[in-house]
């Protein structure tokens, strides 16, 4: 879908650390809008069912269902800030994509859904993206070794990932890899959108030095899709 908004997403495993960079990002950088994953509407449903902590306890019997719900919860979100805050560039935690190149391709790798769920999601998904989904300016890939990303879970203690498996870490950095990295079978319409790669590993929510090179790296990388899009929102320098 075209969009007269400029969307860029950050990207990478569970506790690569997302949601700390784009607190930061929204402290440091103006006329930015941020939009966080909308994790509540995943734990909150009719008679308070929390289908977040259904799919990591029964990934079989909830992967469909989740990653299913999750891309559509996502799409929505994104159209409801674009209608609210459409001069403003928006940095997005996660997008679609990772759901389908990540998540949603893992749990059918593990035979966690089966091959009709795997059809029907892949279809119902590329119907969605192509007449909804905004689609993106770049994305930025915070990348952690599963190591960092086990160590940060379980020191943020999110009582729904207790029970998520180094080996589950393990395979979802690989797809991460595999799409943003070597952007191996990925859709042509997102196969030319440019890819900021951060190393994370390193606390940058406390180390400054490396906290600074990743904003200026990132306004940089920000300045080069505006160049390419000149009549779409502008940010302003950044507050170091």
């Amino acid at each position: 879908m075209q969009s007269k908004s400029l969307f860029l997403m950050i990207e990478g495993n569970i506790g690569s650390g997302k949601s700390t960079f784009l607190n930061i990002v929204k402290n440091k950088i103006p006329n930015v809008n941020i939009i966080l994953e909308p994790v509540q509407n995943w734990q909150t449903l009719e008679n308070n069912e929390n289908l977040l902590d259904l799919f990591y306890k029964d990934m079989p019997r909830w992967s469909y269902t989740f990653q299913t719900f999750a891309f559509i919860s996502r799409i929505k979100t994104l159209i409801e800030h674009e209608k609210n805050f459409p001069t403003l560039l928006h940095c997005v935690e996660r997008s679609v994509f990772c759901d389908r190149y990540c998540f949603a391709k893992n749990c059918f790798g593990q035979k966690f859904m089966t091959s009709l769920e795997w059809t029907l999601y892949k279809d119902l998904f590329s119907w969605l993206v192509k007449n909804y989904a905004p689609k993106p300016a770049g994305f930025v890939y915070l990348r952690t070794t599963p190591e960092v990303s086990q160590k940060r879970i379980k020191h943020r203690k999110r009582h729904e990932e207790s029970s998520i498996a180094f080996s589950y870490l393990q395979a979802l950095h690989e797809q991460h890899e595999q799409w943003l990295i070597h952007k191996k079978n990925i859709d042509p319409q997102i196969s030319n959108v440019p890819i900021l790669s951060l190393d994370c590993n390193e606390n940058f929510e406390e180390n400054k030095q490396v906290q600074n090179k990743h904003l200026e790296e990132l306004q940089h990388f920000m300045y080069n899709l505006q160049k390419a899009s000149p009549t779409k929102p502008q940010v302003g320098n950044i507050s170091l």
